[in-house]
């Protein structure tokens, strides 16, 4: 099993900027991937950022392309999303996932973690 742990949601204006962090634990031979995923209220959760751990390839969802960098720490298993230039439309509960090789893709997601918040004002 792979336990996930995120930290570091908040509120914050338009325009702001916020890091979160996720801290994974468990069998490290489980996963080849890790990343971010959102989900606004009454929306579908969404594929945010990810990153293969193997040799750093990353994936960006359009909306967030340009404004979000992932980043990895292989030692510290530990993955980052600096989140630049928010908007009021990135408000989401924002997700830690692992898995093998899984894109954007949530079907191949294995390991969720519960969730932080991120809220951004006008």
């Amino acid at each position: 099993q792979v336990r996930l742990v995120e930290s570091g949601g908040g509120s914050v204006q338009a325009g702001g900027s916020l890091r979160l962090s996720c801290a994974a634990s468990g069998d490290r031979n489980r996963y080849n991937s890790m990343g971010w995923f959102r989900q606004a209220p009454g929306q579908e959760r969404e594929g945010v950022a990810t990153i293969y751990t193997g040799d750093g390839t990353t994936y960006y969802s359009d909306s967030v392309k340009g404004r979000f960098t992932v980043s990895h720490d292989n030692a510290k298993r530990m993955i980052y999303l600096q989140m630049n230039s928010l908007k009021p439309e990135d408000t989401a509960m924002y997700f830690c996932a692992a898995g093998v090789t899984f894109g954007l893709n949530q079907d191949f997601v294995e390991f969720w973690g519960k969730g932080t918040l991120v809220t951004i004002s006008s």
